[in-house]
């Protein structure tokens, strides 16, 4: 196999046998938004100027796309030269104001969003949240349904991290953000209420989950709910407050908060958040089950509850990747 020549622009491109075209240009320092590296989140779109892209570049976009030569960069593994342009696709269907900002631990901000129109998602999805500048990235909903025009989000710094950095950093009251309609698998569906719940993150992944749990009991969910939130220490944990009244407001939903590193504190767990939710939950047949976090965390734990009895159509996944220090 040989080299295939991509031209961006100016710029010339010389994509490897076997490398995405989204890392040929990361590996160029090319600034191109990306997320998820599965095709998910579509922040990589670009448009062939020339031929047809691959069926497989293009998989999960809309037909109109398609039609127009629209493609995934992560998805496509080029087989022959290629003029590509950056997507001007008008994938942003509102905007939000920042309305309220709270530091959840020491590297997590928790930003809330006031939307100019209300938008329809499904707890547990994430959206792509864009500055004025073009720089965007993907960020998980961390609230239920019923506040269709406030979006909040668990924005976590990464060193780095441009937007994470940013946000931290620079990101003020009254700002504006561009946001994208919902996107993603992973969240709650009402069909089966009697059906027990597993939810396991680390991280920020608490974001979908938490949205997925309060959706779950406003939704009047009578299987019982297990919560397992895991870190390394006790500062990376948050909301353990707010999820224990939860828990004693709700006798069907348990929380457990783990730590791997160190003695936990009373009412904490000692070890790592799946370990510690396999131990105490051996049989998942029959369970609904929900990962968000590391992705190493996640494709171990999925492999792990399909295992222990639960099905793989159960099985909700949302791998928070970070491939570079310029991802978040």
């Amino acid at each position: 196999m040989t080299r295939q020549k991509i031209q961006l622009g100016e710029q010339l491109i010389l994509c490897q046998p076997d490398e995405s075209l989204l890392d040929a240009l990361l590996r160029e320092q090319i600034d191109i938004s990306h997320s998820c590296r599965q095709g998910v989140c579509q922040s990589c779109l670009l448009r062939s100027l020339d031929s047809p892209p691959s069926t497989a570049a293009q998989h999960g976009l809309k037909d109109g796309l398609k039609k127009q030569n629209y493609f995934l960069a992560c998805l496509c593994y080029p087989q022959k030269a290629m003029r590509i342009a950056y997507s001007h696709h008008a994938e942003f269907i509102t905007h939000g104001t920042v309305s309220a900002m709270q530091t959840l631990n020491a590297e997590t901000l928790l930003l809330t969003l006031d939307l100019d129109e209300a938008l329809d998602y499904y707890a547990g999805q994430f959206v792509n949240l864009q500055r004025n500048d073009g720089l965007m990235r993907s960020y998980s909903i961390a609230n239920n349904r019923i506040h269709s025009k406030q979006l909040s989000f668990h924005i976590r710094r990464l060193a780095g991290g441009r937007f994470s950095g940013w946000a931290h950093e620079e990101l003020r009251l009254g700002d504006r953000l561009a946001v994208s309609e919902p996107q993603g698998l992973c969240y709650y569906l009402p069909d089966k209420p009697e059906s027990p719940l597993l939810l396991i993150g680390t991280g920020s992944g608490l974001a979908p989950l938490a949205g997925i749990i309060n959706e779950a009991l406003h939704q009047g969910h009578t299987g019982d709910i297990y919560l397992y939130h895991g870190s390394r220490d006790l500062n990376g944990l948050y909301w353990v407050e707010e999820m224990q009244a939860l828990a004693e407001a709700h006798s069907n939903f348990h929380y457990r908060p783990c730590i791997s590193s160190g003695e936990p504190p009373e009412h904490l767990f000692s070890g790592r958040a799946n370990e510690v939710a396999f131990s105490q939950l051996p049989d998942l047949k029959g369970w609904r089950v929900y990962l968000c976090g590391h992705p190493d965390m996640v494709n171990n734990t999925k492999r792990q509850a399909f295992l222990k009895g639960a099905s793989l159509s159960d099985i909700y996944a949302d791998a928070f990747h970070v491939a570079s220090n310029s991802l978040n």
